[in-house]
């Protein structure tokens, strides 16, 4: 059933650019009240300035915060309660992508991969709880189609996203006798800053990534991402697929993941996984120019 979002306070993490701001802009155009929650303060101002213009009065506020941050989050949360009296959605979309393997990489940078696109989700959704359950509103936490499929070089973003969606499983369950909703989106490769910076900055990537099959290798706009969060949000949906044939994948995760898989991945792996270290090892760092970590951007 739609649940039109006309005077619904929507709260977005990662708001500040791609697949985050994006969805603000298409909820605010729907009549959503927006809380964009980011770690680009210029970027965050622009947006609500941009809705505003575009909308009206009070149909934006925005808030500095990393979604590592409990308190920072918690403050983030009571002044949109402030500014908007409720919290009827929460998207959390924010994320990053470490570049590197298990073998050779930045350790930290694969905990911290972990940290903000799992942890921080929790923290989000800890954060948000009771003004979401005074709502019986509805949570749309952003997985991957990483959660079900796997390439090397991932190993913490794919271990990441799988853990949202089995998070958001159990959330699901411990928030139903409130009457709130619990979902969890799957994009597959959306043109955002997160995968333009690793096609820019590793050739391999480009190789693996261009070998993969339809839907898997398909490449998705952040208007269409953005479109199918904001029909995921107004009919509260357990999944959202981008695009819709992931589903597809989904349900054959054992043959994705099977020996048989890792065999045939694994020869183009023998060449391509070294040519990947060498890379990153080149580049002199792990994570994308746009990434939290390398200028306290946001890639979604």
């Amino acid at each position: 059933m739609r649940q039109e979002l006309r005077d619904q306070v929507v709260l977005i993490t990662g708001a500040a650019r791609g697949i985050g701001a994006h969805t603000a802009r298409l909820a605010a155009a729907r009549g959503a009240r927006l809380s964009l929650v980011g770690l680009e303060p210029d970027r965050l101002r622009r947006l609500t300035e941009e809705l505003t213009a575009a909308h009206g009065a009070g149909t934006a506020a925005w808030f500095e915060a990393d979604v590592t941050d409990s308190a920072a989050l918690e403050q983030a949360v009571a002044g949109t309660l402030q500014a908007f009296g409720r919290i009827d959605r929460v998207v959390a979309n924010a994320g990053i992508a470490g570049l590197g393997t298990v073998a050779t990489g930045d350790v930290e940078a694969l905990a911290r991969t972990v940290e903000v696109n799992l942890i921080g989700v929790m923290r989000t959704a800890a954060a948000t709880a009771a003004p979401v359950i005074a709502t019986r509103g509805y949570y749309l936490l952003v997985s991957s189609t990483a959660a079900f499929t796997a390439l090397p070089g991932m190993s913490a973003y794919c271990a990441a996203k799988a853990g949202v969606e089995h998070f958001g499983n159990a959330l699901r369950l411990e928030l139903a006798h409130h009457g709130v909703g619990v979902g969890t989106a799957h994009p597959g490769w959306v043109d955002t800053d997160l995968v333009r910076d690793a096609k820019d900055d590793l050739p391999s990537f480009r190789a693996a990534f261009g070998s993969l099959p339809w839907p898997v290798g398909s490449t998705s706009s952040v208007e269409q991402c953005a479109q199918a969060f904001v029909r995921g949000l107004e009919r509260r949906r357990r999944r959202v697929y981008v695009p819709r044939a992931i589903g597809g994948v989904q349900l054959l995760r054992t043959a994705v993941n099977s020996a048989f898989a890792d065999r045939l991945v694994g020869r183009r792996s023998r060449s391509l996984v070294p040519q990947l270290e060498q890379e990153v090892a080149a580049l002199g760092r792990s994570f994308g120019v746009h990434s939290a970590e390398s200028g306290r951007g946001e890639t979604r």
